[in-house]
């Protein structure tokens, strides 16, 4: 590995980590070329257990011996840039990243039938859950989201043009990487044109739209012929004001989550995985590390 030692946080080498901002990272005009940035070990670890590939490490001191096994599985060429820990605590949101930084390039994402048709060829038969975010805009909520839905075996996740970046750095930190290990790809073409393509799209596939929402029609999670449907895409809307009407007009089916005390409706980060829990198959406790869209 390359280890190069910082002395000055404002190297213009160390950019990336610094002073560039997210719309800059992802490289808008040159998609080809955006990176991102994942913090923490655990983080580190799971996107290259993916296959995501590294452009730069940023370490503390200390973590260069802990991390040397795994940057030895990294191509030699890599720069690994290596700053003292007093240095490294004048990082913002250093006791976040616990001094483990690392660049990595953004992966080349699937068109949504493509992205379909390989989640409906890897259940060989099994029903398949995806989830469809329309909108959310809190990026604490999408990684915790991502979260539930690798522990609680969703097959896939389909996010809307208006739907905040699962790869944004705080979406990433709060997923503790499962972003990785879940299948996702966008759907719709454009907001103007959103939500027919999207839906469009799932019954293209031969998924039933399952729309979370309250309405006069809606029905229990627990109602048995979600649990035989085939192939459901359960849609989740943004913070506040929920799924957009047409969305829900666009629905095979809207469901609500049964409550008590009053209460009508759940954070769309804990309702996720309410629904996940309910709709998805059980995993054994064998269950280990699931490779996802970039192996």
């Amino acid at each position: 590995m390359g280890v190069i030692r910082i002395s000055d946080l404002s190297d213009p080498r160390l950019d990336a980590y610094m002073r560039l901002t997210e719309r800059e990272l992802r490289s808008v005009l040159e998609p080809e070329r955006g990176i991102f940035i994942a913090e923490s070990t655990k983080v580190i670890e799971r996107a290259l257990e993916a296959g995501l590939m590294p452009e730069s490490f940023l370490l503390g001191e200390r973590w260069l011996e802990p991390l040397s096994p795994l940057l030895a599985r990294v191509a030699p060429e890599v720069p690994v840039f290596v700053a003292p820990m007093d240095l490294m605590a004048s990082l913002t949101g250093f006791n976040v990243t616990r001094g483990a930084l690392a660049a990595l390039r953004r992966p080349r994402l699937p068109e949504p039938g493509a992205f379909l048709s390989a989640l409906v060829d890897r259940a060989q038969g099994a029903p398949v859950r995806v989830c469809v975010l329309e909108g959310i805009v809190d990026h604490t909520n999408v990684g915790a989201i991502f979260r539930s839905a690798a522990a609680l075996n969703v097959d896939g996740i389909l996010v809307s043009p208006t739907c905040c970046d699962p790869l944004y750095r705080r979406a990433v930190r709060v997923s503790m990487g499962t972003v990785f290990q879940v299948p996702w790809c966008r759907i719709g073409e454009a907001a103007r044109t959103w939500p027919a393509d999207g839906l469009a799209t799932l019954h293209g596939a031969g998924f039933t739209c399952a729309a979370m929402a309250l309405t006069d029609s809606s029905v229990a999670l627990d109602d048995p012929v979600l649990a035989r449907t085939e192939r459901l895409a359960l849609f989740m809307g943004t913070e506040g004001t929920g799924l957009t009407a047409k969305t829900i007009e666009g629905a095979d089916v809207t469901v609500r989550i049964p409550m008590a005390n009053g209460v009508d409706s759940l954070n769309v980060a804990a309702a996720s995985a309410v629904a996940f829990w309910q709709l998805c198959p059980h995993v054994s406790n064998d269950y280990h590390y699931r490779p996802g869209l970039y192996s």
